[in-house]
């Protein structure tokens, strides 16, 4: 039986020190508690990585990571983050905000989209655009 669901978001950023910086404020709340940063190898054009990643020891470990690409475009497509409360969807929001989070709405109760769906929209410094969501009626698949 599958023990997880995805493995890993793989985000790109134009400014890798400036996307540890905002991502470095939130991510930890979220559960993304461990980093590793990981430079090209020494003399190589290849892009530099930064990880969150959620667990360590010896279990496998859902990540965020950053890559470096000065090319980056940012599109409609959105990450969300999962909260469990009302409440940690505000301290996370106080946190995007305090990290620079551009074109925030919210915290709201988001009727469009299901009943009790209570979300705070923001985007990361290169205009990625990100989630923090807590459903009161989770999705369940039939």
């Amino acid at each position: 039986m599958k023990t997880r669901l995805f493995d890993h978001i793989d985000l790109r950023v134009k400014h890798m020190e400036a996307g540890i910086k905002f991502y470095a404020k939130f991510l930890p709340q979220l559960g993304f508690v461990h980093e590793k940063h990981e430079p090209p190898p020494a003399g190589s054009p290849g892009p530099t990585y930064h990880t969150f990643y959620s667990a360590g020891g010896d279990k496998p470990s859902e990540f965020f990571g950053l890559t470096e690409d000065h090319n980056h475009r940012p599109n409609e497509t959105r990450i969300a983050f999962w909260a469990d409360t009302h409440a940690k969807v505000d301290e996370i929001a106080k946190l995007v905000r305090e990290a620079g989070g551009r074109n925030l709405e919210g915290p709201e109760i988001c009727p469009d989209y299901t009943p009790g769906y209570y979300a705070f929209f923001f985007e990361d410094p290169d205009g990625n655009k990100l989630e923090i969501c807590c459903r009161a009626n989770p999705v369940i698949a039939e």
